[in-house]
């Protein structure tokens, strides 16, 4: 017994230990080997041997890999990526240009020289041919065509002949003889199309939007402006505050984008423009032009259009001129006529989307645009956000980290990882100004790349732009249909790229639903562009080469960018502060989605750990009021159901304050805000 206890104790100190010591440092170092491979930079060999202790000894060295330990979960814990199955749709897609040229058309020779010589076309696309002649005739128009398809020439060209061939000549001081109406303040190249188009020097055109003085607007209205354009609220402005402006000579009258219009609110802004018009002349030609023919749309043309000719560019099968009314009754028959209706294409547009979990949203963006961008060169991209503030934080976090500025670990880099890369942004908060600026920067270079929000996505015609990226989904298919309509314009070549979460993958068959095919791109692909960048490569003692398509090296990669845009984010505490402010915004665009659907966009099923990730932040913020997720600390409070109430409300009418100032049209909505209070507060 003595011996059998004296064996246990000998075995106790020597025997138990070390097979604990065995066991453990074995499995964590298994672990610790598959999670932060990417992050070490010690060979695997010798992180085996050593014991869990002798790891961390080094002090210098865990301070080194502390930043990389962070980010060391980038590719853990995700959703699955889930296979779209789904049939194949026969998009419907509109043959942009035709066989006849304009001089076929009864024009004046100056005005088919100059669209020839100075437009530098040469034949008309489908729209023109068939929109041209009908308003040539005198009659109203109701124009349905996809973006891009030359919709300005269509009513641009009549409208100049016409002007140019009035038998008593017009004369500046005469006022408007046109009035066309825009949802977006970026018209300057409506106004411009107008400038060159024929040497008609004494039809002058005119701009009135928000942004600009009050002041030179109404010295320029004094002097004449013959072809007006305007946003609706501006003019609504000036029709009540400006005395010298009058419309007794106005001949025409152009809604342009009205379903944008419509969109925006302006509704009630057209009903006053109508009153004005008609209370001081009656008859006059109208015009209304949309990408899609939604009920709203339908409605207006019911109340500004006299006996239309309804023009409908969708595929062979609907190139027909027929009169309105026999089309307009199925349309307004059915409340469900948007959602079933299909929306025509350019041919020359490839469309894809990629699924990417929340985490990796933002390395994958990068990644693209280095693809692209730098690697590809000769591209012209778009991309698009949800919000104001998304495109700021997302504008500075890219210029920053991709156009070599911060933290390289080669410098000699820097030169070559800037060439190509030129960052602009756009969207409604900045001043007229600057938007102006930045809107003729990105028109006359042949490379960069645009972050905006939907300012963008309608009316405006940017040249040679080759990429769509749309990092935040639409709130509808036609909204979908607008944004990839900046690029393949007018018979060139594009393409279209639509950023999905695996919880939003039913957008997909939403959209063939409308007849629109989009193919799939695996984000493992865009990811493996960063083996081209050696920015982005771990430097281990005795590393060979990497050797093709490694994936591990892949995630090594993506993972050390992650970790510079990290690093970046919470070098302030302003850009901290940034960066929530930008996820913030990011999550009340995500409520907005409409209920048909919430289905697909619901705010429950975004992690917000792994989206904070996409905005370089390490953690979830705790402190995000937007948030109707955190109850857990709203039950500790109290409720008071009045002023809970309150907020709600409140948060309503900000919520249409972002919208509207996305498009804001330069009214002071100050007074109607102050009613809405005084409304919500006379009860109590």
């Amino acid at each position: 017994k003595q011996s059998n206890a004296l064996k246990r104790k000998l075995q106790s100190p020597h025997g138990n230990p070390p097979l604990k010591r065995k066991c453990k440092p074995s499995v964590n170092a298994f672990k610790k080997h598959i999670t932060e491979a990417d992050i070490r930079e010690k060979g695997s060999s010798s992180q085996k041997s050593l014991p869990k202790k002798q790891l961390t000894d080094n002090p210098n060295e865990g301070q080194k890999s502390r930043p990389f330990i962070k980010t060391s979960s980038l590719f853990r814990n995700n959703p699955n990526i889930p296979e779209i199955h789904r049939k194949a749709v026969r998009q419907l897609q509109e043959n942009v240009f035709t066989t006849d040229s304009f001089s076929q058309l009864d024009l004046h020779p100056h005005l088919i020289s100059t669209i020839n010589t100075v437009l530098k076309i040469n034949s008309m696309t489908s729209v023109q041919k068939q929109t041209i002649p009908v308003l040539l005739q005198g009659k109203d128009a109701l124009v349905r065509s996809q973006t891009g398809s030359g919709k300005t020439l269509a009513y641009g060209v009549p409208l100049v002949q016409s002007l140019q061939g009035m038998k008593s000549k017009i004369q500046r001081s005469d006022g408007p003889y046109a009035l066309v109406l825009v949802p977006t303040r970026e018209v300057g190249g409506l106004f411009s199309f107008y400038l060159n188009l024929g040497p008609f020097t004494w039809i002058v055109p005119g701009v009135l939007m928000g942004g600009e003085k009050r002041k030179s607007e109404k010295a320029r209205l004094r002097k004449g402006i013959n072809i007006l354009i305007s946003t609706p609220g501006r003019l609504v402005d000036h029709i009540k505050s400006t005395e010298c402006i009058h419309f007794r000579r106005t001949q025409w009258l152009i809604i342009d984008e009205a379903d944008r219009i419509l969109d925006l609110g302006f509704e009630k802004d057209i009903a006053v423009i109508l009153n004005a018009l008609n209370a001081e002349r009656e008859t006059r030609q109208n015009v209304l032009l949309s990408a899609t023919l939604t009920e709203g749309v339908t409605r207006l043309a019911d109340i500004s259009l006299n006996d239309p000719i309804s023009i409908s560019i969708a595929g062979e099968m609907q190139k027909t001129l027929k009169p309105a009314s026999q089309t307009e009754g199925p349309a307004s028959s059915s409340s469900n006529s948007m959602e079933q209706e299909n929306f025509a294409v350019p041919k020359k547009l490839k469309q894809y989307f990629m699924m990417v979990p929340s985490k990796l949203r933002l390395v994958t963006l990068a990644a693209f645009i280095l693809e692209k961008c730098k690697f590809e060169k000769h591209h012209k991209m778009i991309i698009f956000f949800s919000s104001c503030e998304q495109v700021e934080f997302y504008y500075e976090l890219l210029l920053k980290v991709l156009s070599g500025g911060l933290g390289l670990e080669q410098p000699e880099h820097s030169s070559v990882s800037s060439a190509h890369l030129r960052f602009l942004r756009l969207h409604g908060n900045m001043e007229q100004e600057e938007r102006t600026e930045v809107f003729q920067e990105f028109l006359n270079s042949k490379t960069g790349i645009l972050l905006c929000t939907d300012v963008a996505a309608r009316g405006l015609d940017l040249p040679q732009v080759t990429w769509i990226v749309q990092y935040n989904a639409p709130a509808s298919p036609a909204e979908y249909i607008h944004r990839i309509g900046r690029t393949a314009r007018i018979g060139c070549h594009g393409n279209s790229l639509l950023v999905l979460a695996p919880s939003e993958a039913e957008y997909v068959s939403l959209l063939a639903s409308h007849k629109i095919n989009v193919s799939e791109i695996k984000m493992e692909k865009v990811l493996s562009s960063l083996m081209k960048d050696d920015r982005f490569k771990l430097h281990r003692p005795g590393s060979k080469k990497s050797s093709g398509m490694d994936p591990q090296e892949v995630r090594e990669r993506a993972t050390v960018l992650q970790t510079k845009f990290e690093n970046y984010v919470h070098s302030s505490e302003g850009t901290v502060r940034w960066a929530k402010k930008a996820l913030q915004s990011f999550v009340c665009a995500y409520t907005t989605y409409p209920r048909s659907l919430k289905h697909i966009f619901h705010i429950k099923s975004l992690h917000l750990g792994h989206v904070a990730k996409s905005f370089g932040l390490r953690d979830a913020p705790q402190n995000l009021t937007a948030l109707p997720a955190a109850g857990s600390k709203k039950k500790n409070k109290p409720k008071p159901k009045r002023s809970d109430l309150l907020k709600k409300t409140h948060s309503k009418h900000r919520l249409a304050e972002i919208l509207r100032s996305e498009y804001s049209s330069g009214m002071d909505t100050g007074v109607s805000k102050v009613k809405k209070k005084k409304k919500q507060r006379k009860p109590g």
